[in-house]
This record gives structure tokens, C-alpha cells and sequence, in this order.
């Protein structure tokens, strides 16, 4: 995947998700941790594992430089890192190279990728969820209801920022790109998590063959 409008290359988790559609095993009980610059070589791993294309330096340090770990996050297994998903908060484009309206934005899933031996065992599926409900948790109604006295949520809610709060108001979709022969990938997410089949994108990918991609996207509000 080449991500034009920063530079990155690489392979995303929207062209082969790093995830092949295999047999359910016995779902993993993962734990999530923050990408720093203390172990963002984990994350140049996972990927160089994942995809055949190299992501360059700058794609990691913008990662790490986001010091968003409910966007972007290693997944834990028995203590050692088996997949990561990297996700930015963004402005909506209408169409390709059109800034849209700048008062909208949306979750762009960068990568998704889960090490080979721990596929098919929820990893993935958990991972995605989790940015889903942080966008939840942060947007919904102020209202009490029957959790609002677990502490430990309450002090999640004030955690992050008023900037961030306001943000993510005013995110309404989320959205990736995969290329058009990874059934898998349209796979896990169409019937995962209801994405829709948007437009094909012709020549997105400039290294890969075929080039094409097509847009997924699932309404937020």
C-alpha cells in the first residue's frame, strides 16, 4: 500500500489486512499496550512479518509521534507482541484530492497485522473493536447509566483531552482502502463488522499488482 498523502509505503492491513481467513481456533485472551519510541521496532516487525512491502522511517515516526495508544496499539499475548493496529484521526475527503468538509473527519485504519501462527483466533477482530469502542465510549451520551459508576471508566473518560473529546465528535465514519483481489480482507470486515464495499480506486497501489483498490467504510453517526 502506498499512502500518497504521507508518503508512507508499505502494505497496509487494507490490502492483505495481515490476516488470512482461516479456521476459528480457540479465541486468545490478548492484552493491548502503547507504540513508543522504546518499542516501536516491535511494530517494524510485525509489519515486515505481515507484508511484503516495506513501510519507510517516517511512517513510524509519525506513530510514535501520535502517542495515541487507543488508536495505535501492540496486542499482548503471554507477555510477547503477535499483532498491531495503527489508525489516525483524519479530515473527510469527499473524492480522491478534495478536502471535503474540514468540520468532518473520520478513523483511517494504516495497518492491521497479527503474526501468522496467532491468525484466526479473534486477534484481529479484537483489535478493530477496540478503536471502534473508544470512538463509542467517548461519544456517547453524557447520560448515567447502569456502568457509569465504575471508576475505572470514569477515570478512562477524563483521561483524555477536551481537544480529543471534540475530535472525535466530529468523526462520522471509519474507513480504509484494500486492494481489489483481497476477498479476505473484504471478508473479515464486510461480515465482521458491517464496512460497506464502496468505490473501486483505479492505479491506487504502485507497487503491487493488481493496482486497484476499493474503499471500505462503515458509518460512525
Amino acid at each position: 500500500t502506498h499512502d500518497r498523502r504521507s508518503g508512507k509505503t508499505g502494505l497496509n492491513a487494507q490490502q492483505t489486512i495481515g490476516i488470512k481467513m482461516t479456521a476459528t481456533r480457540k479465541e486468545l485472551d490478548i492484552e493491548f499496550g502503547p507504540i513508543n519510541e522504546n518499542n516501536v521496532e516491535q511494530l517494524r516487525k510485525i509489519n515486515d512479518a505481515c507484508f511484503p512491502l516495506t513501510y519507510n522511517d517516517a511512517f513510524y515516526k509519525e506513530v510514535v509521534k501520535r502517542k495515541d495508544e487507543n488508536l495505535c496499539k501492540f496486542a499482548y499475548f503471554n507477555g510477547f507482541v503477535i499483532g498491531a493496529i495503527c489508525a489516525r484521526v483524519e479530515p473527510t475527503q469527499l473524492k480522491e484530492g478534495n478536502p471535503g468538509n474540514s468540520t468532518s473527519k473520520r478513523i483511517y485504519i494504516m495497518t492491521l497485522g497479527v503474526l501468522a501462527a496467532y491468525r484466526g483466533r479473534q486477534v484481529g477482530h479484537k483489535l478493530v473493536q477496540s478503536v471502534l469502542d473508544y470512538y463509542h465510549k467517548h461519544t456517547q451520551s453524557s447520560s448515567t447509566d447502569s456502568t457509569s459508576n465504575d471508576v475505572e471508566d470514569t477515570v478512562h473518560q477524563l483521561s483524555i483531552s477536551s481537544e480529543r473529546r471534540q475530535e472525535l465528535s466530529q468523526v462520522t465514519e471509519i474507513l480504509l482502502h484494500v486492494q481489489i483481489s483481497n476477498t479476505d480482507a473484504m471478508r473479515f470486515y464486510i461480515d465482521g463488522f458491517q464496512f460497506e464495499k464502496g468505490d473501486m480506486i483505479e492505479n491506487y497501489y504502485k507497487r503491487i499488482d493488481p493496482p486497484h483498490c476499493y474503499i471500505l467504510l462503515k458509518k460512525l453517526s
